[in-house]
């Protein structure tokens, strides 16, 4: 495990353990964060293959990793990614996923520079709650209650 290096927002050493999704810059909390999103610039992607330039990310470490923006607490949250590939198998999402209604709010999600406020929003739409309710169940399936041991 690397340790986290300065907050580039309030200077705390070791502190940064979150990095920005847009620039990288390292910080060390939800404080320094919003310090930092109100002046942030984001650097230009490089196409892979640039002159200067060294290997791209690989898929596992894109232009941020989990293990940036994921503290200790945040890790029980993580799904594993054998859990990720049953949702890639369901032809109930699959069939949900067809919907191009639902494809444009996914689309506009993942544009959005404030997902968790969309993303509110998001959970008042009927098909939305329908389609985080069909992953839910699919990584977290539903423990069977009353079931008596056979």
């Amino acid at each position: 495990m690397r340790v986290p290096g300065p907050c580039a927002e309030c200077g705390a050493r070791g502190a940064a353990r979150y990095r920005c999704p847009r620039c990288g810059t390292a910080y060390c909390s939800v404080p320094c964060c919003r310090t930092h999103r109100e002046r942030c610039v984001p650097q230009p992607r490089q196409e892979p293959g640039a002159a200067g330039q060294g290997s791209p990310p690989g898929p596992e470490r894109g232009p941020w990793a989990l293990d940036d923006i994921l503290s200790e607490e945040d890790e029980q949250d993580r799904v594993p990614p054998q859990k990720l590939k049953l949702l890639g198998e369901s032809e109930e999402l699959r069939d949900l996923l067809l919907n191009p209604h639902l494809r444009q709010l996914l689309l506009t999600l993942e544009q959005a520079r404030d997902k968790s406020s969309l993303m509110r929003k998001f959970m008042q739409e009927p098909l939305f709650v329908e389609f985080a309710d069909c992953c839910l169940s699919i990584v977290e399936p539903p423990e069977k209650e009353n079931v008596l041991p056979e």
